[in-house]
């Protein structure tokens, strides 16, 4: 996609912040360029990380997580006050990468199941048509020597006609349902392995250990009969031949190189480990969080139990609220790695009645349809959105602003009564005007104490 097209995408699910959105549209359009190049050249090339400054509930992480998915890319949100510098009992930096490839190697296997989804399909019906009817297990008798020539018994074809026949019926009340109930004996693998302790200040993939690999060679690939539904054998089986079909190694491969070339970390938080200490004592020193972070940011070489996977190209998104802190306070080698910074906007009245009825998964239509569940009609007039995107901004104002997160509090605080009667409501149609809005939820706002604690 172009940026503008990028853009437009953005537009279905985050209202506002076009200078974020113009710069992650960029950066994405700029990762395809490179893409074009030479690989000299492309090599060189490193992705031009952005922060987001802006309150809480603006849409940085949304912003982000959408990006992702138009991309296709490998996308991990993590929090940067999580990690703790090396000597510290907590996360090592190095596993968010880590992570990223696990999620990679699911998005991968699972693109690759859905092209081997109808071939699995129907090997599993075969297995499962062999389950409910057994082929005939005695040998053929061996022809006599020298009568190569020799018709074989008509009996013989004829037995083999029946039992294709009766196979495709049973496959046509298979596919219509009507063996659904009926029991089957499944050798199914057991997964109950021996429990045992590895005791290491190293983690699993630093000592070079593939525990999945190691344990079925020490205790075999038993396997035991089981009992089950139809059903619940043929998404087994189904399981058992995708698993089949699928070439673990080439999953590997492409997944780690998604990751390098296409991953987005977003680094949450970033503002709580700004800020650079002289002093020293026993406690996690926020600079050395920093300076942990800076060589997985700048470009380096990371062990997984998938491989070694190189972090130069893979895009980060800091974000953080910077109400103490500012960027600047951030060491001068990893503000150098961020070269673009943008500023969101806190949310208005007008961004709050938008976000309210525009976005693709917005507020209003989530509850109309929840509530459309147990047969209510829930119909929001526009004077009642214009109340409560005023009321949202009023508590925002009052206490501390949390965006558009405050939208969900009041909504919930809104249709608490018609949630919990809604099965038993003997009118089915409620229609929320400002009249209602402001029945349910005038006085709290007036008393600030109340709607501190309520709102």
């Amino acid at each position: 996609m172009t940026p503008r097209q990028t853009v437009a995408e953005l537009d279905k699910y985050v209202v506002g912040q076009a200078d974020a959105k113009r710069a992650v549209a960029i950066a994405l359009r700029n990762r395809l360029r490179r893409q074009k190049l030479s690989e000299e050249l492309a090599e060189e090339i490193l992705p031009k990380n952005i922060i987001m400054i802006g309150p809480t509930g603006v849409g940085k992480t949304e912003i982000a997580r959408r990006l992702a998915r138009l991309a296709n890319s490998p996308f991990l949100k993590v929090e940067a006050s999580r990690f703790t510098e090396v000597g510290y009992v907590g996360r090592d930096v190095e596993s968010m990468i880590r992570d990223l490839v696990e999620i990679s190697i699911d998005m991968v296997r699972e693109e690759k199941v859905n092209e081997v989804a109808e071939k699995a399909e129907q090997n599993a019906e075969e297995r499962l048509l062999d389950l409910l009817l057994p082929p005939p297990t005695a040998a053929p008798r061996p022809k006599p020597p020298g009568n190569d020539d020799q018709p074989s018994l008509p009996g013989a074809s004829s037995g083999a006609e029946n039992l294709d026949r009766t196979r495709e019926k049973l496959r046509a009340q298979l596919r219509e349902g009507k063996l659904d109930e009926r029991q089957v004996e499944v050798d199914v693998r057991e997964r109950s392995f021996p429990a045992f302790e590895v005791v290491s200040s190293q983690g699993i993939e630093e000592m070079d250990i593939n525990i999945k690999d190691i344990l079925p060679g020490l205790f075999g690939q038993r396997t035991k009969k089981r009992r089950m539904r139809v059903t619940e054998a043929m998404d087994y089986l189904i399981q058992e031949e995708e698993n089949r079909l699928i070439d673990m190694d080439q999953v590997t491969r492409s997944a780690v190189e998604r990751v390098e070339q296409n991953g987005i970390i977003f680094l949450d938080e970033i503002d709580k480990i700004a800020g650079r200490e002289r002093g020293h004592g026993p406690d996690v020193s926020r600079e050395g969080v920093q300076r942990d972070i800076l060589p997985i940011v700048e470009g380096t070489t990371v062990n997984t139990r998938y491989g070694m996977v190189r972090t130069d190209h893979i895009l980060f998104i800091a974000a953080g609220a910077f109400h103490v802190s500012k960027p600047s306070d951030l060491i001068p080698e990893l503000q150098g790695r961020f070269p673009i910074r943008v500023e969101l906007q806190s949310l208005t009245v007008e961004d709050f009645i938008r976000i309210l009825k525009e976005p693709k998964s917005a507020l209003v239509k989530q509850y109309t349809a929840l509530l459309e569940t147990d047969g209510i009609k829930l119909s929001f007039t526009d004077d009642a959105l214009e109340e409560l995107a005023k009321f949202a901004t009023a508590v925002n104002d009052q206490t501390e602003n949390i965006g558009a997160r405050r939208l969900h509090t009041i909504m919930e605080r809104l249709l608490d009564e018609v949630s919990f009667e809604g099965p038993d409501l003997k009118k089915k149609t409620v229609k929320v005007d400002a009249a209602y809005v402001q029945e349910r939820l005038a006085d709290i706002v007036k008393n600030q104490d109340l709607s501190r604690y309520i709102l």
